[in-house]
């Protein structure tokens, strides 16, 4: 592969959907854990739809809900001048609705196991509910949030159904690795799409390697 501009794209894009994932994520589990309402089935069950649906089919929802006829791309048009779609920003966005769930329900299982006796006892100190959550609750809970934030990141770098058609394939702009594995098997360019698939194999590895030796780990 001489062009690794899709590499650095990826981890571009990867980077960015993993950290909104992360903060947007975290915030959504920790509401699902401790506080239960009737709307947190359909909570839960509209962050888990991306697992479930067909990745094209996620990218067509985003591409309606995003695109310039629709009052979301509109309204961006208007105030950053282009659109979402068919940017890197497409691309973020696509990957960061894919990566949600996946941080979600780790960081929700991670934040339910947290011991309720310790946040009580924080309480009894005179702790607000914001410093028991920050001080007790989010650290007690690190390794599982770890766990989730690293998969929702290998998800959005593998991600291709929804970010090819939110973002498109712009070679040089919007052609992430995964896509330009596509294209090049597409072309018949058997060394490209090995080495792209190798890379984003290696860095699979890396982040699973993660996931089992540190995040899993008993502290």
């Amino acid at each position: 592969m001489s062009d690794w501009f899709p590499l650095w794209l990826s981890l571009r894009v990867s980077l960015a959907a993993t950290l909104i994932a992360g903060f947007v994520g975290v915030s959504i589990a920790y509401g699902l854990a401790k506080w239960r309402s009737r709307w947190s089935g359909i909570v839960e069950a509209t962050v888990t739809l991306p697992i479930v649906l067909p990745p094209t089919v996620l990218g067509y929802y985003l591409l309606t809900l995003l695109g310039a006829r629709s009052a979301v791309g509109g309204a961006w048009e208007s105030l950053f001048g282009g659109p979402i779609v068919f940017t890197e920003t497409g691309a973020v966005v696509a990957a960061t609705v894919s990566a949600l769930p996946f941080v979600v329900r780790a960081a929700r299982a991670a934040v339910s196991n947290v011991d309720s006796r310790v946040e009580e006892s924080a309480r009894v100190m005179g702790l607000s509910e914001a410093r028991v959550a920050m001080n007790v609750t989010l650290p007690l809970a690190a390794r599982g949030i770890g766990a989730g934030v690293a998969l929702g990141f290998a998800r959005a770098l593998g991600d291709f159904g929804a970010t090819v058609m939110v973002a498109g394939n712009i070679p040089g702009q919007t052609q992430t690795l995964p896509i330009a594995v596509y294209d090049a098997v597409q072309a018949g360019d058997d060394a490209a799409a090995r080495t792209g698939s190798l890379v984003l194999g290696a860095i699979a590895i890396v982040v699973l390697l993660l996931i089992t030796q540190v995040f899993a780990r008993r502290p």
